[in-house]
């Protein structure tokens, strides 16, 4: 096939590949974090805006580079969800493939904006990883999202580093309830995470995807989506109990994922899932920005 001849997919099939339902995983622990910030009164929004795109950047890199991979190893043809652009056709590997850098290229240079305004060099070994992370997450010989690990990397980047690094960007420090947001924040964006491998566990068991829901079985998965929940929970309450009770108003988020958790307990499969992944998303969302705006009340008017 040349260049000429491949498919070009449309704007809505590039959408629908960027996996819009995962980007609350990229938007939340920016929220959450800048809230800190501006409890902590050092909030930057010029920053807090970097951190974003930074954010959301990373996590469309990582679904076009999952698109690319996957589809190359042929493990996205049974799958329950959103078709992906390689695995059905709908674009080359070489295309999506430089989706997914220029993504990362993005969010390398709003990057090396904060590390320029912040003035922290160091910064540039944290986004590197991040992006070696992103990439070999799918990519490459070993992907260890292929050994059920994705949840490590989720947990790691997505809650701990994108809250803590985004109150770091904003007030040069991280305090415990910044590192507290961290994991609940990261405990969330894991559940998502979890919802979709589920949803897709009987496909990624017949073509040998290693998740960790394919390694846990499919009812010790559904009970560690629950856990997941519980624990961001609770640590939203000490997160609270050591800023302001203002916060807990990202409690009223969570009630977004009550009937996700029921549908999962229930012993639900396959499409009947896929509004689980959605209602996870707004949840951690929801949660985010409700845990932020307490503490932006705290800060500004209390």
């Amino acid at each position: 096939m040349t260049a000429e001849t491949a498919p070009r997919p449309t704007a809505a099939q590039w959408l629908s590949g960027a996996r819009p339902r995962t980007l609350p995983a990229a938007c939340s622990p920016v929220i959450a974090g800048t809230g800190l910030a501006v409890f902590e009164q050092g909030a930057s929004w010029v920053a807090a805006a970097l951190a974003l795109v930074v954010s959301l950047a990373l996590q469309v890199g990582v679904n076009y580079a999952n698109d690319y991979s996957d589809g190359i190893r042929g493990t996205d043809t049974k799958r329950v969800g959103p078709q992906r652009l390689v695995g059905s056709g709908l674009a080359s590997p070489p295309l999506v493939k430089r989706a997914a850098f220029v993504s990362f290229g993005i969010a390398c240079l709003a990057g090396l904006g904060l590390v320029i305004m912040t003035q922290q060099w160091w910064l540039l070994l944290l986004g590197a990883a991040c992006v070696l992370a992103a990439w070999y997450y799918t990519g490459g010989k070993h992907p260890y999202g292929y050994l059920g690990l994705g949840e490590v990397f989720v947990f790691v980047f997505f809650g701990l580093v994108a809250v803590c690094g985004t109150a770091y960007v904003q007030v040069g420090k991280v305090s415990l309830a910044t590192l507290l947001t961290g994991v609940w924040v990261g405990a969330l964006a894991c559940a998502i995470l979890v919802a979709n491998n589920l949803r897709d566990i009987q496909g990624d068991q017949q073509t040998g995807k290693r998740t960790l829901a394919t390694r846990l079985g499919d009812p010790r998965t559904r009970v560690w989506y629950l856990l997941l929940v519980a624990l961001s929970a609770l640590l939203l309450i000490v997160a609270a109990l050591l800023t302001s009770w203002w916060a807990l108003l990202g409690l009223a988020g969570l009630i977004l994922i009550i009937p996700a958790a029921r549908t999962v307990m229930s012993g639900a499969s396959g499409l009947a899932l896929i509004g689980v992944l959605k209602a996870t998303g707004l949840a951690e969302l929801a949660s985010s920005a409700g845990f932020a705006a307490g503490l932006i009340l705290a800060a500004r008017w209390l």
